[in-house]
């Protein structure tokens, strides 16, 4: 056996991502707001950049009054940095009456901060008399719900883990109960069934049969099999019916009513209006301003003399400067290209709305701008489209199609909708099974599809069974 060295040549392709490809796609995915946060980062980080309109303002006012000439670069480079650390004309637009107007409608229509449960239960406790230890015990009970309001461990189990001296089950019962009292009369709840009687036995009115029902045939309850809970409890549907009803008031989730969830902030990025009976697509102007360098420190780097350190790090801040403008203005440019081709290929969606929504995939737009996929599906990545419709992700506009059967396709959210609007024109007393839901598409509306693929289709829209939607 041989055992040496050798060398050996081959060729290959290999696709290397340079950092200005890395950061071009990285703000090619970012939403508006995430994006928004970007430039503002970038803002603080690199001093070289500037909004567009501050650098015009900044312009003009050299022009009313040049700046005296600095000692030395260092001294320039100094002032230059304080300047922009304190005058806030160069990092933002000068605050007008128009401007403060929208920055005050801004803060008044902001979403709150998220507000859990517990801290939204300790709020409603803030009035009941607690010394220190009950208060450390209530505290430990709150944060021990789940996001539901139920108590998923008993208060054994509690008690053992609060490491509280000297609690005892009893008093975290007694604090449970007037935890209840000041909240919800289920709260701490073990589960549906003891969350929906303790609501019950709180009613002013009393209900055995609901009570019974609820403790017996809570499985029959869920299927809408009420003739057998008629039967098994010896009394009238009709009975059965109103105890249901009775039933449809109690809350299942008692801690839904305080937590708080921040609410998503959606803000479009791309505009389509009708002009002069022609749609036209556009980016809000909305979305993240200009970017440009900043005059004063260009100058400053031609004014420095080479090799000083000084001229090093303000090259370096400059050609960062530069990407990340190029990148920003490709995005842009991308996020345009892409939205045009879409609402070019969605012509019956802008005449009639989301029930001509044809089928699309990502792969024609792609081909259509000649991009990669992998970059149309980023700019339509959390983006959204203010429409004539209403506001829609852009994403929402790729769909899957099915064939007719006269020829033609018809596009998956067309087929959606047509489910909905059949079952809510359904007689309650006889609401249509999937079997029945596939005739009328193919009878009404050409399309042929399968049960299964009905039941499919039924479960995204979260809509239940021919069971379930029953009324007796």
């Amino acid at each position: 056996m041989h055992i040496g060295l050798s060398q050996t040549v081959r060729m290959e392709q290999r696709l290397l991502q340079s950092p200005r490809m890395i950061q071009a796609m990285q703000l090619l995915q970012l939403a508006s707001m995430d994006l928004q946060e970007r430039v503002e980062q970038e803002l603080l980080e690199n001093p070289l950049l500037v909004r567009t309109d501050a650098a015009e303002g900044d312009a003009a006012g050299d022009e009313r009054a040049p700046a005296e000439a600095p000692l030395t670069v260092l001294d320039a480079l100094l002032a230059a940095r304080e300047r922009d650390r304190w005058d806030p004309a160069l990092r933002r637009r000068r605050g007008t009456a128009e401007e403060a107007d929208r920055k005050h409608a801004a803060m008044q229509n902001a979403p709150d901060s998220h507000h859990s449960l517990g801290q939204s239960l300790l709020d409603q406790t803030a009035l009941i008399e607690l010394d220190a230890h009950q208060r450390a015990m209530v505290e430990f009970l709150v944060f021990s719900l789940d996001e539901r309001g139920y108590l998923p461990r008993s208060l054994a189990t509690i008690t053992a883990e609060c490491g509280i001296a000297g609690a005892t089950e009893l008093e975290f019962s007694i604090l449970l109960e007037e935890l209840r009292h000041a909240t919800h009369p289920a709260l701490g709840a073990s589960d549906l069934r003891e969350c929906l009687l303790l609501q019950v036995d709180g009613l002013t009115q009393a209900h055995p049969l609901l009570r019974r029902m609820i403790a017996e045939n809570l499985g029959d309850v869920a299927a809408n099999r009420l003739p057998l809970i008629a039967r098994e409890t010896e009394t009238s549907l009709e009975d059965v019916s109103q105890a249901i009803e009775v039933l449809r008031t109690l809350d299942p989730f008692p801690g839904s009513a305080y937590g708080v969830e921040q609410a998503e902030t959606i803000r479009p990025e791309v505009m389509v209006a009708e002009l002069d009976g022609v749609f036209q697509v556009r980016l809000t102007r909305e979305g993240v301003q200009g970017l440009t360098i900043n005059a004063d420190y260009t100058r400053l780097l031609r004014e420095t003399p080479r090799g000083d350190a000084a001229r090093k790090w303000l090259r370096k801040r400059l050609e960062a400067a530069r990407w990340f403008v190029d990148a920003l203005e490709q995005r842009q440019s991308t996020l345009l290209l892409v939205a045009r081709a879409i609402f070019e290929r969605q012509p019956g969606f802008l005449e009639r709305g989301p029930k001509a929504l044809a089928p699309l995939r990502m792969m024609e737009v792609a081909d259509a701008v000649a991009l990669h996929i992998s970059t149309v599906s980023r700019a339509v990545a959390g983006k959204y489209a203010q429409t004539p419709h209403g506001i829609f992700s852009l994403r929402s506009f790729f769909t899957g199609g099915t064939a007719r059967v006269a020829g033609g396709m018809t596009s998956q959210t067309v087929i959606h909708q047509r489910l909905r609007e059949l079952v809510e024109a359904e007689d309650p007393r006889d609401p249509l099974s999937d079997d029945r839901l596939a005739e009328l598409l193919r009878e009404r509306d050409g399309v042929r599809l399968a049960r299964r693929t009905i039941t499919k289709y039924r479960k995204t829209l979260s809509i239940s069974c021919s069971t379930h939607r029953r009324v007796f």
